[in-house]
């Protein structure tokens, strides 16, 4: 990386994760209009088997996030040999992680369906997706792996063809699949499991490839997978366990939202698998922009210049402030055509329209928050940075429970609780950033 961390070193790194993330909301989207002309059931069932599938997933992605800020560091040590003995633990842990949540997903997730979700055609339908998506967490682990190791070293362009691939195999698939065309199987909700299931196969293969092709694997001492050392994979677990709690936990409690939600109709949940996807893309931007916040902040503080690191943040925020409003703005001027991709229940849609508008604020609330946290996690500090999540995660959940349980509220003031969030992590992380106290995290 060069010296002087630009605007434009800064979107260097953050817009192929920005692209790629545009062609991962192109699943979730393909997959929510798809399931919104199946039915009511199966758009509820698809957000919560969706939701529950990312909460365990969200454990290989937090380890991931532990092995990035990792090797950020050692490249900004100019350590880089030391880089292939982290990224081959890494994968050597990934795959025992995935057993387990293959397991978790697989035959877990009966119990917690049973007696988390009040309709019986949600549960089921649930069930059935989660019956089929189990099987992809192998590949998404390995493409976690990838993916942790490019962003750590700044190349981040793979990400954007390894995406794009993954897109388009699950879009076509998701039609063939659910409509049954071509004379594929009519599937359905499990039609959109499996879609996504040979879709992450297909962008692990991608990754491989690319590797081979383009990487010296001597230039980091890469894939010669000696025996396992465990002082090496306890220092990897130290920083890399809390962003797996912190990953594990936030998805898990949106999980628990959405519980909360069925409580209030099955109106409300579908209207809210609707706004969980739109409200994941105006997160595009802050995910590109966290990104580069994680890595590059990490990588200052192994070249020895933690003094620039707040001058740093704030440039990332203006970016990221800046491309989160331009969504917001297409949203709030034309929710009806935007709401109307979705579905053409015009029930669905009138009633996703203040709920759409109390979401762009949220967004912009967590266009800086989410740097600044970021920020946090990219010092090394991951446990500051858990402790900052699960308080947040405690007042977010205290209040979705009084507003929907005591209150009695509807789905709008539901999903209020995002500006909550939004507000609380900002403010916690800045306060952190500013009190210097990370500043000679040795990783």
């Amino acid at each position: 990386m060069e010296k002087d961390i630009s605007y434009k070193r800064i979107w260097y790194i953050a817009y192929p994760i920005i692209l790629g993330s545009i062609a991962q909301n192109l699943i979730n989207f393909t997959d929510t209009a798809f399931l919104g002309r199946v039915g009511e059931v199966a758009l509820g069932a698809g957000a919560l088997g969706g939701i529950f599938y990312l909460a365990v997933f969200m454990l290989g992605l937090g380890f991931g996030m532990g092995e990035q800020i990792i090797v950020a560091r050692r490249y900004g040590e100019k350590k880089q040999h030391a880089i292939g003995s982290v990224v081959d633990h890494s994968f050597l842990f990934l795959m025992l992680l995935a057993v387990a949540a293959f397991l978790l997903l697989r035959f877990g997730s009966v119990e917690i369906l049973r007696y988390g979700v009040h309709s019986r055609d949600v549960a089921a339908g649930t069930k059935q997706f989660l019956d089929y998506r189990a099987f992809g967490i192998f590949a998404a682990f390995v493409n976690v792996g990838f993916r942790s190791f490019y962003v750590g070293l700044g190349r981040t362009k793979v990400i954007t063809y390894t995406t794009v691939v993954l897109a388009v195999v699950n879009i076509i698939l998701d039609y063939l699949l659910i409509f049954g065309k071509f004379g594929f199987p009519e599937m359905g909700i499990a039609g959109v499991a499996l879609a996504s299931v040979i879709a992450e196969y297909v962008a692990a293969l991608g990754f491989f490839l690319y590797t081979v092709v383009t990487v010296r694997f001597s230039d980091f001492s890469l894939f010669r997978f000696r025996p396992l050392r465990f002082e090496k994979m306890q220092r990897i677990l130290k920083v890399s366990f809390p962003t797996m709690m912190q990953q594990f936990v936030s998805l898990s409690v949106w999980f628990v939202f959405f519980l909360f939600v069925e409580k209030i109709g099955k109106s409300s949940l579908a209207v809210s698998n609707i706004i969980r996807s739109i409200y994941v893309l105006l997160m595009v931007p802050i995910w590109g922009f966290a990104t580069a916040a994680n890595t590059l902040v990490s990588y200052l503080i192994g070249a020895g210049r933690s003094k620039e690191v707040m001058r740093l943040v704030f440039r990332i925020i203006r970016l990221c402030f800046l491309g989160v409003m331009l969504l917001v703005l297409a949203g709030v001027l034309f929710p009806r055509a935007l709401l109307s991709v979705y579905t053409n229940d015009a029930l669905l849609i009138r009633m996703g329209i203040p709920v759409l508008h109390v979401i762009s604020l949220g967004a912009i609330l967590l266009s800086v928050g989410f740097v600044l946290f970021s920020a946090v996690a990219g010092t090394g500090k991951t446990q500051v940075s858990l402790f900052i999540e699960l308080t947040v995660l405690v007042i977010y959940l205290v209040y979705t429970y009084l507003v929907v349980e005591c209150w009695h509220g509807t789905v709008v003031q539901a999903w209020t609780a995002e500006w909550i969030y939004g507000l609380l992590l900002s403010l916690f992380s800045f306060l952190y950033l500013k009190s210097y106290r990370w500043e000679k995290t040795k990783i």
